[in-house]
C-alpha cells in the first residue's frame, strides 16, 4: 500500500496527523548497534513544529518511545518500533474541510481513490507522517557513520528567488544549525527570514530548494538497471510532502554544457584511489557510487495551505469559497532539512546492506 520503503533496511510508517500517534517500524537493522532514545530525539527536535517564528505554531514535543528491538542500549536485530504521541491537534480547525477540497492538497485525489479520507489536518497526507521517516533516518545515519564514516548534511539553498552560496564540500552541521532557516549563507539568511515572516503575516507561503551532500560514501552502492542509486534517491526525496523536483550533480544546468565540459576526468590520488577531478556526476556514475561526495537538490513548493480565501468545490460539486483555518508553515524548508537527510540516509543504508550481501564474498 506504499507505506513501506527499502529492501533490506525496511521502514514502515504509520499514523495520521490528528490520530492518537504516529511512528515507524524499522526492520533489518543489524544487531548490536548502540542506540538509545536520545539518538532519535535529537533528529526529531530538528523536525518538530513550533521551533521558531517561521514554522507552524503547533506545539508538539514529539517525544519518542522505543517499544521494541532495543535491549540494554543495543539493537537486537529484531523490528524496532518507535512511537510519538500527538498532543496538540486541533481538529475543529478543519471542520470546514470535511466536505470541501483544499486547492493543491491530497483531499480530492484521496477521495477519488478510496472514497473516504481523514480531513483532520490532512490525515496520512500530512507532513506529520515524516516523523517516522526522521526517526528511522536517525538509525540509518548511525549505521552509515559506524560502518563507513558517512556524513549527510542538508541545508536550505534557495528561498523563492533568494539564492544562497554554499560549498557542499565545506558546509558543516554547525553552519546549517546556526540560524532558524537552516541556511549556511549568512548574507542571504536575514533577507530570506524576513521574506518568510512577511508571508506568514499575509497568510501566504513560499517554497524553495534544499541542497544535500553525503560525504565518505563507499564505492559500489547502487545496482543497474532499475535500482540505480540516483533513481532510488529521487524516489525517496520525491516521496516527501511538497517536493516537486530533483537534481543530482550538475542537474539541469548540465544540459547547458558540452560533453567535453561536463565529463569528470579521472586521476589516482596519493593512496592509489581512483578519483575524479570534478564532480558534475554528483558522486554517482552508471547508477553506482564512485566514492566522491553525493550532491543533490530537492525543490519544494510553497505550502499548500494559506490563510487566504480561495475558490474551490465541495463534494457535491458546488463552487464555494474556502476560508482556511489551522496552523501551518509559511515555508516548509527549515523543517524539511532533516527530512531530506533522513530519506538520503535510508537509501544509502539500504544499499550499503545490499552491497555487502551481494559482494562480501569477493
Amino acid at each position: 500500500m506504499g507505506n513501506t520503503f527499502g529492501h533490506l533496511f525496511r521502514v514502515t510508517t504509520f499514523g495520521e496527523s490528528h490520530g492518537g500517534a504516529v511512528g515507524v517500524v524499522v526492520d533489518g537493522c543489524p544487531p548490536r548497534l548502540p542506540l538509545d532514545v536520545h539518538d532519535i530525539q535529537k533528529e526529531l527536535d530538528r523536525r518538530r513544529p513550533g521551533q521558531s517564528a517561521i514554522t507552524t505554531p503547533r506545539q508538539e514535543a514529539d517525544r519518542c518511545e522505543i517499544l521494541s528491538g532495543v535491549f540494554e542500549g543495543q539493537t537486537l536485530g529484531t523490528p524496532i518500533l518507535i512511537l510519538v504521541k500527538n498532543q496538540d491537534a486541533r481538529s475543529q480547525d478543519y471542520q470546514d474541510m470535511a466536505t470541501t477540497f483544499r486547492p493543491s492538497h491530497a483531499d480530492a485525489t484521496y477521495q477519488a481513490k478510496y472514497g473516504i479520507r481523514n480531513w483532520q489536518g490532512g490525515g496520512r497526507a500530512s507532513a506529520r507522517e515524516t516523523i517516522g521517516r526522521v526517526a528511522a533516518g536517525a538509525i540509518a545515519k548511525k549505521i552509515l557513520q559506524q560502518v563507513a564514516g558517512t556524513e549527510i548534511i542538508a541545508y536550505v539553498e534557495r528561498v523563492k528567488d533568494l539564492q544562497a552560496q554554499v560549498d557542499p564540500e565545506r558546509v558543516t552541521h554547525a553552519d546549517v544549525e546556526s540560524n532558524i532557516l537552516r541556511c549556511p549563507d549568512p548574507d542571504i539568511t536575514p533577507k530570506a527570514i524576513e521574506l518568510i515572516e512577511a508571508m506568514r503575516r499575509e497568510g501566504n507561503s513560499v517554497g524553495g530548494v534544499i541542497g544535500c551532500v553525503a560525504r565518505s560514501v563507499p564505492v559500489g552502492l547502487g545496482s543497474p538497471v532499475f535500482d540505480k542509486l540516483e533513481a532510488d534517491l529521487a524516489k525517496a526525496v520525491m516521496s516527501l510532502p511538497a517536493s516537486k523536483g530533483f537534481e543530482i550533480g550538475s542537474g539541469f544546468a548540465g544540459t547547458l554544457l558540452t560533453g567535453r565540459e561536463h565529463n569528470d576526468e579521472f586521476y589516482c590520488d596519493d593512496q592509489g584511489r581512483l578519483r575524479t577531478r570534478t564532480n558534475r556526476s554528483g558522486g554517482i556514475q552508471g547508477g553506482i557510487s564512485n566514492g566522491e561526495s553525493i550532491v543533490l537538490r530537492v525543490a519544494f513548493k510553497p505550502t499548500a495551505t494559506i490563510l487566504q480565501p480561495q475558490r474551490t468545490v465541495n463534494q457535491a460539486g458546488e463552487e464555494v469559497v474556502l476560508n482556511p483555518r489551522g496552523r501551518h508553515d509559511p515555508c516548509v524548508l527549515p523543517r524539511a532539512v532533516p527530512m531530506v537527510e533522513a530519506m538520503v540516509a535510508l537509501v544509502l543504508c539500504d544499499h550499503l546492506l545490499r552491497h555487502q550481501a551481494q559482494c562480501r564474498l569477493w
